[in-house]
């Protein structure tokens, strides 16, 4: 957060009278470019006379100190002892700030002053919240912090020095501009050590996917090491969803997922792997508009592989129309037409031999034998009324349709071995003709 003039301390008063609000002093300040750190600071602390900075020299180390002081004082998280890497990291960071505005109070060129370094302290303090799990509040406070201290010895410089207010001002602002500039460099590195994170995280979870989904399954140890190195609680079970793939299409902006979600957008197989089906799969089709998909039946994690295979097959099926085109699928939903097309060219080979007396007749003939066959086995012969309301048809057209029937398959409708295989045979031709 930008500090604020009402957050410091008074300024001194002079024989010149009361020091005017430095913000009020001065117009808002350009935003910092990226590429020339400091710069406002810097130039401000550039245009005071050198020898303010040759005065102030015995003030650094006080000052550095309590900066430190009021730093651990106003935030709890930096209230250990100053040792370490931590310790070495913020020490640093204190006296870098102070010498390096020391360091530019009449510089000739501003632009000369080094500030690779500098600005390397800052962008790191901001890596370094990011590794500790803290957010940037912490930080932001210790300069907002640092600034009013700063302000506070000026001010106390000022008066014992008889410095100008032109010049007092000329600091305040500087004080401002530079809290304002590490900030930003910090939000730099805090940012940049996120993305890295972020990377890496994605890298690892698609590893921990590709292991997962492995065929045969990998060791249990090492799926476990790898869910651990990705930071995924590794369940007992799994469901896999098969999203359909968009080759030349770019890829689906990272959905609005449970972060135990795993998912791989891009390829040949997409998909997502979860632990919780009932938690992470109830919005799919508002997660991802307009793609089809396929729920794969909950497995045993080891078995994670298989769940993707049936929701891949059950998601073919969807897509040559023999099962209903919905955007979300369940495979549960059609475990009997997965075992019926499990191998189509088994089921082929028994449609052939199984209706092979149908195969003199004409598309049309075998069609309506067809069907009135099979609603004959699954009413496990049932009437002629029967069966004509179930066909829409005339219950003596069904009685010339058996006929014909009877005299095709002969004592094969006595045998139930062979009725079996007719009513699997039937059905899957219906499918596959679909």
């Amino acid at each position: 957060m930008p500090m604020t003039p009402s957050s410091l301390p008074a300024a001194p008063t002079q024989q010149w009278g009361a020091v005017p609000p430095p913000a009020a002093a001065v117009p808002p300040l350009p935003r910092r470019s990226p590429d020339d750190p400091g710069q406002d600071a810097m130039r401000l602390w550039a245009s005071l006379p050198r020898d303010l900075a040759i005065r102030f020299t015995p003030r650094v180390n006080p000052l550095a100190r309590a900066i430190l002081r009021e730093v651990q004082r106003a935030v709890p998280e930096y209230r250990r002892p100053l040792e370490g890497g931590f310790g070495r990291v913020i020490t640093q960071g204190v006296r870098q700030s102070v010498l390096q505005c020391l360091e530019s109070v009449g510089a000739t060129v501003p632009a000369a002053v080094p500030v690779d370094a500098w600005a390397a302290v800052f962008r790191n303090l901001g890596k370094i919240e990011f590794q500790e799990g803290r957010s940037l509040d912490c930080l932001q406070t210790a300069y907002r912090v640092g600034g009013q201290v700063a302000w506070q010895h000026i001010s106390d410089f000022a008066r014992a020095t008889g410095m100008s207010t032109e010049a007092l001002c000329t600091g305040a602002e500087a004080v401002f501009a530079y809290v304002n500039e590490i900030s930003a460099l910090s939000i730099e590195g805090y940012t940049s050590a996120r993305a890295r994170a972020a990377g890496t995280r994605v890298r690892r979870r698609r590893r921990l996917v590709e292991l997962l989904l492995s065929d045969p399954s990998p060791a249990p140890g090492a799926v476990a090491a790898q869910a651990e190195t990705a930071e995924w609680t590794l369940p007992a079970e799994v469901t896999v969803v098969a999203l359909e793939p968009r080759p030349g299409r770019a890829p689906d902006i990272p959905p609005d997922l449970h972060p135990e979600v795993l998912t791989v957008l891009d390829g040949d197989e997409p998909c997502l792997v979860t632990g919780d089906p009932r938690r992470d799969l109830r919005d799919l089709a508002a997660v991802f508009p307009g793609r089809r998909m396929v729920v794969g039946p909950t497995v045993r994690t080891a078995d994670a592989s298989r769940s993707l295979v049936w929701a891949q097959r059950t998601l073919r099926l969807v897509q040559r129309g023999i099962l209903p085109d919905a955007q979300v699928t369940r495979c549960t939903d059609h475990l009997s037409t997965l075992w019926l097309l499990a191998d189509e060219f088994l089921i082929r080979e028994l449609c052939a031999r199984s209706l092979e007396p149908l195969a003199g007749l004409t598309p049309k003939q075998r069609a309506r034998l067809g069907e009135t066959l099979l609603v004959w086995l699954q009413t496990r012969g049932g009437s002629a009324p029967e069966i004509g309301k179930r066909l829409g048809v005339h219950p003596q057209t069904v009685r010339y349709r058996m006929r014909q029937i009877v005299d095709l398959f002969g004592a094969r409708l006595d045998n139930p071995d062979d009725r079996l295989d007719l009513e699997i045979a039937l059905r899957a031709e219906a499918l596959l003709s679909s």
